[in-house]
């Protein structure tokens, strides 16, 4: 470790996403019950950022993932599982004084009253984060950062980061913001406000219908465009309907109204859902795979679906993404036919086994 806190030397090179954010240590249960009722629990990763990051780095991208882990051994654990997914975790600090978060989850949908969570991220290292002491031209250093609303919540330094890094200066990388409104982390009732100020300074926002209706009070696309003209690209998820795309017309910088708008909306897939967890990431990972790719909006909303199937289908929050070639096959449908695709677990290495069984005499 170097003497900065770094976890190694990184040369900031070019790389197509950064993500910045806190990761966690998860726990998840080994059986369906109330957390006070699973006798064990299986470890894992999570956090919004660094599931992109995964996502992203498994779909061929070079990644880095920027953020802050104690110095102890759940810290290891996530750079070491992050890092082995291909991710760039060079500049990610370590803090001797602070603990790395961790949490712990039922089975359940989180969509379910009976779903439960319970954090330990309150004081956690990556709630340290500010302007001053992250390296910023190592979290600039991609065609794209990915931030999102969580970090915002963590603390007032945190906020502070992402007000810099979401300021609209020359030569900055395109910023891609998911909203991620979590009402639970807020330590004031003006999370809704700092959001929508964040999102404002974004060339690229995620956010759900129901998470503007709850934060804003604005009901369908169009009223959410309304209050977010400036990025270039609004992305409105409306769950298992599909989601909406504004996108600003080439040759219409600055604010948008309707008429410089290009809205494309595409259906969700249907799919066997194994677990409600890591979607939205996956559906973002998707989204800006797609982008860096140069790939029509229509291709990039299916991209997102695509991802988020696969994360729906397994039971963690990170999913095994389908191979480039598969993922371009399905997202070239025709209509009729990606609205009765139906994906169930185990679809994304569907193709490379039968390709290996055709080879096999």
């Amino acid at each position: 470790m170097t003497t900065d806190g770094r976890t190694g030397a990184a040369p900031h090179v070019a790389l197509d996403v950064v993500a910045l954010g806190e990761s966690m240590v998860t726990f998840l249960p080994t059986r369906p019950g109330r957390l006070a009722d699973v006798p064990s629990f299986e470890r894992g990763i999570g956090g919004a950022e660094s599931n992109v990051a995964c996502v992203l780095a498994a779909a061929g991208h070079s990644v880095r993932w920027a953020g802050r882990v104690g110095a102890d051994g759940f810290g290891d654990h996530l750079v070491e599982t992050i890092a082995a997914y291909g991710v760039d975790t060079s500049t990610v600090r370590r803090d001797p004084a602070r603990p790395t978060g961790v949490y712990f989850r039922t089975a359940g949908d989180r969509a379910t009253d009976a779903h439960e969570v319970a954090y330990y991220r309150a004081g956690s290292a990556a709630s340290a984060m500010t302007a001053e002491n992250m390296d910023l031209d190592a979290v600039r250093a991609g065609r794209v950062l990915h931030l999102s609303g969580i970090t915002a919540a963590l603390s007032d330094g945190c906020l502070g980061l992402l007000r810099e890094l979401t300021a609209r200066r020359p030569g900055r990388p395109l910023v891609s913001f998911d909203v991620n409104h979590r009402p639970g982390l807020w330590r004031s009732a003006d999370g809704p406000r700092v959001l929508l100020e964040l999102a404002r300074g974004a060339d690229l926002v995620f956010v759900g219908d129901d998470e503007a209706r709850t934060a804003w009070g604005l009901d369908g696309g169009r009223a959410i465009r309304d209050a977010l003209p400036e990025p270039g690209v609004l992305v409105v998820k409306q769950g298992g309907g599909g989601a909406t795309a504004f996108e600003r017309r080439p040759g219409r910088p600055g604010m948008c109204d309707a008429s410089t708008d290009t809205v494309t909306f595409v259906r969700a897939l249907q799919v066997d859902v194994v677990a409600a967890v890591g979607a939205g990431d996956a559906f973002a990972a998707g989204f800006l795979s797609a982008t860096l790719r140069g790939l029509p909006v229509r291709d990039r909303l299916r991209h997102g679906h695509l991802m988020a199937a696969a994360a729906l289908t397994v039971p963690g929050d990170l999913a095994v993404p389908p191979a480039r070639d598969h993922a371009d096959r399905l997202a070239a449908l025709d209509d009729t036919a990606w609205e009765t695709l139906r994906l169930g677990p185990g679809w994304t290495q569907a193709v490379d086994r039968a390709q290996e069984e055709a080879r096999t005499p």
